[in-house]
């Protein structure tokens, strides 16, 4: 039962509301978690950054992204498994898409999340620059 409400409020909810995270199940938090677990991988993002220009197979991935046949694939196994990737056999090649283009919008609040701290960062350098020079 508390699963079916989970996914109602997820279900529900609009991006522009803020969802009351604190009405969901261990389950449906730990589903959370999972997705986001496998976009913390530096391979699995450079694949996903690969394929948002477009669908490519897995010759053209290993190209772009420099790294090994069987990495690749294991990646893409995890990617495609999580949802966040869809696999479509076109005749001898096995063709790989974004599944879900939220993920790129996750990925742009998260680099603007970072780079807010770094310019932060940067300020507080530059105030101890100056300090320094006081003396």
């Amino acid at each position: 039962m508390a699963q079916n409400s989970d996914t109602a409020l997820l279900m529900e909810s609009n991006p522009a509301e803020n969802l009351d995270l604190s009405q969901l199940s261990p389950t449906v938090l730990g589903m959370i978690a999972d997705f986001f677990k496998v976009l913390s991988e530096v391979s699995r993002l450079q694949i996903v950054c690969t394929l948002k220009s477009g669908e490519k197979n897995v010759t053209q991935i290993i190209e772009i992204t420099g790294l090994g046949q069987a990495n690749v694939s294991k990646h893409l196994k995890l990617l495609t498994q999580a949802g966040i990737v869809t696999r479509t056999q076109q005749g001898v090649n096995v063709v790989y898409a974004i599944a879900n283009p939220l993920v790129f919008s996750l990925c742009d609040l998260v680099c603007n999340s970072i780079a807010t701290q770094l310019q932060q960062q940067n300020q507080h350098l530059e105030s101890l620059k100056v300090f320094q020079k006081s003396f």
